[in-house]
């Protein structure tokens, strides 16, 4: 059943994934996707992404969850299986779990070469692999009024997904190190409560003027209006470890959106929010995850269905970046944590961790 705002609009769903290339051999980057997505003749829902170690998968628009599920498990485990023809893994984690090799493997495309140009330092130190969801809006006007009414949900969104705590060898000490590595871009920031579309419209433009971005798709703020679609695009989230991860952070993104929604053709004014006490929830979740969240949901996100049920079933796993520990914890060579990550990104049951109460 497709699920509509009270008003009626239908929110469709579309899911963006990044994933990350390891050698089967060695555990180490294999830039290899060009010769990935040649093996797949063009598959639409598998995409190149900014190093040649990573790729990205690409769902269509959905009407509902189980679609959504449906979509993102497949185009898993169809890039999955065309990575294990060219002797590596695909892994679903925010970052490398080894170290970066610089700008050697950056994608041959001239947008990549410009990034690369302008920012050196940033792309070549960030290789970082974010999960974005798209929810459809009625009219960009709307969509504006939405992402400034998610900014206190961001940092839960962030501390559900994150699952990038092994980076250069070493247990950051973070749950989402990608976080860390990402929010060094000028423009990846939380979005702000616009007063209309054009003035964020003439933010846009005041980054592309001055330098700092290269074009409207290069705008990383954590929620945005997405340029390419009639859609709110959610940002701030890791790539999920499972499948079953992706689709919770889906739901919330939908529950999320309606309930802006909701909000705005209700009257109800957004709760001012300064942007320090955003920034500060968004640092807490990625460096402890959900047990660095102080502000709960909502009771009409938290428990209204499928998201009730699915955040239940969240707790007794774990996050991905508890899961990622277990994993290296067990692991004697980067090799062997690959493989294990390589299972767990198509659905490879891991141990719960012990810890199981979080804050949501």
């Amino acid at each position: 059943m497709t699920v509509t705002d009270r008003g009626t609009f239908p929110l469709t769903m579309g899911v963006e994934e990044e994933f990350i290339l390891l050698d089967s051999d060695t555990g180490a980057l294999a830039p290899v996707a060009s010769q990935l997505l040649a093996d797949l003749e063009g598959h639409a829902g598998i995409k190149p992404e900014a190093m040649r170690y990573q790729l990205e998968t690409v769902t269509g628009v959905c009407a509902s969850l189980e679609q959504v599920a449906r979509e993102v498990a497949q185009r898993r485990e169809i890039a999955a299986e065309a990575a294990e023809r060219l002797g590596c893994h695909l892994v679903a984690s925010g970052v490398a779990p080894g170290c970066l090799p610089g700008l050697a493997p950056l994608t041959d495309h001239p947008r990549y070469r410009e990034l690369a140009r302008r920012h050196p330092r940033l792309v070549a130190t960030t290789g970082t692999c974010g999960c974005h969801v798209h929810i459809g809006i009625p009219s960009r006007e709307m969509g504006l009024q939405v992402i400034g009414r998610l900014r206190p949900w961001l940092a839960t969104l962030l501390a559900i997904s994150a699952n990038s705590p092994i980076a250069d060898h070493r247990d950051t000490s973070w749950a989402s190190w990608r976080y860390r590595r990402w929010s060094r871009w000028p423009s990846a920031t939380a979005p702000r409560a616009w007063p209309s579309v054009e003035d964020y419209d003439a933010e846009v433009r005041a980054l592309i003027r001055s330098g700092k971005i290269l074009d409207e798709r290069s705008v990383y703020f954590y929620a945005r209006l997405s340029p390419r679609y009639p859609t709110v695009e959610v940002r701030v989230m890791d790539t999920c470890l499972s499948a079953d991860d992706t689709v919770l952070v889906a739901a919330l993104v939908r529950a999320m959106v309606a309930t802006a929604m909701e909000d705005v053709r209700a009257g109800t004014p957004v709760t001012p929010l300064p942007d320090h006490h955003v920034a500060a929830a968004l640092r807490a979740a990625a460096r402890y995850g959900p047990g660095g969240l102080t502000v709960a949901l909502p009771d009409r996100i938290a428990l209204a269905e499928p998201v009730s049920t699915r955040l239940a079933e969240f707790v007794q796993r774990g996050t991905g970046a508890e899961r990622q520990r277990l994993l290296w914890n067990r692991s004697s060579t980067l090799q062997e944590f690959a493989k294990l990550m390589a299972d767990a990104t198509l659905g490879s049951t891991v141990p719960a961790p012990s810890r199981s109460e979080y804050v949501v």
